[in-house]
């Protein structure tokens, strides 16, 4: 089977001003889900500018627009939000959608309306919260939703007071049932009772850890792996072992004298924590510069 081509990423002046952006939102007090959505997709996707990203906000806010003027419980926007996006506009997801990375750019799910189940919860969440719905995403163990109601778990009221809706089967609305089948064929395990809210930093997070695990399968598309990376190190908090995967790549991509300075840099900091793993890590900064000669 043949894959499409992945869209090509902007000139580096772009590139520099789009992280730029993305780091001074994702540090301000509110950060934005759809702007910070919209800046990955146009790290990816030169050809989406500055019209292209205001044309994704103003398609969101014109789906809300088309929503019920606040049509009560939860259950009632969950099925409004199901009739809009998923029926009248066919929002939804495939097991193919997997296979391309356009399923995780918002923009181009905006225009497919087509993608993987976190982004299409993003739709979810922004149309619902522009129309003003008690909404917010739910990160199951394997499988991303949406929530509609109050966002606080059992212990502190039934959980009849929120519904849970999945966006990738069109905006179906959840049983404790379909979620726990949901969690236990993604994952194999049990739902727990408690599902937390996820920020919208956590989201964008695992937005681009689905980027780069598309990108890990195919060494081909190490460029995407790479920016991907970068981004998440903007994120104000970010796991340290990132920069070893960042380095990692590097001498992958045959850069091996900056992979080689990344990897130091890295055992530096570990070794105050393991000194055996800061030996390994110097090992292939070794090798790496090795392979210079």
């Amino acid at each position: 089977m043949r894959h499409p081509h992945p869209p090509q990423p902007p000139s580096p002046e772009r590139s520099a001003e789009l992280r730029r952006r993305f780091a001074e939102e994702a540090r301000s007090e509110r950060p934005d889900l759809a702007t910070l959505c919209l800046l990955v997709g146009a790290e990816a996707d030169g050809t989406l500018d500055e019209a292209g990203l205001d044309a994704a906000q103003v398609e969101l806010d014109r789906l809300a627009g088309q929503l019920p003027f606040r049509p009560g419980t939860p259950r009632a926007w969950a099925v409004a939000l199901r009739d809009l996006l998923g029926e009248r506009y066919g929002f939804h997801g495939v097991a193919a959608d997997y296979q391309r990375l356009e399923s995780s750019l918002l923009h181009e799910v905006l225009r497919r309306r087509r993608g993987l189940p976190i982004l299409l919860s993003v739709v979810w969440l922004e149309v619902a919260r522009r129309a003003g719905a008690p909404v917010y995403g739910v990160a199951l163990p394997g499988h991303f939703v949406v929530g509609l109601g109050t966002e606080s778990g059992p212990e502190s009221g039934s959980l009849e007071e929120r519904v849970l809706v999945d966006p990738f089967d069109g905006g179906r609305v959840l049983s404790g049932q379909d979620a726990e089948v949901l969690v236990a064929g993604a994952t194999g395990a049990e739902l727990r009772a408690s599902m937390e809210p996820a920020a919208p930093l956590d989201v964008v997070s695992r937005v681009l850890n689905n980027i780069r695990a598309w990108a890990a399968r195919r060494p081909e598309q190490s460029a995407v792996g790479l920016w991907a990376i970068d981004l998440a190190l903007l994120l104000p908090a970010h796991a340290a072992r990132l920069r070893y995967e960042r380095a990692r790549l590097l001498v992958q991509r045959g850069e091996f004298a900056a992979g080689a300075g990344e990897l130091e840099a890295y055992a530096e900091v570990v070794g105050a924590v393991d000194q055996a793993v800061a030996e390994e890590v110097r090992g292939e900064a070794r090798a790496a510069r090795a392979m210079l000669n």
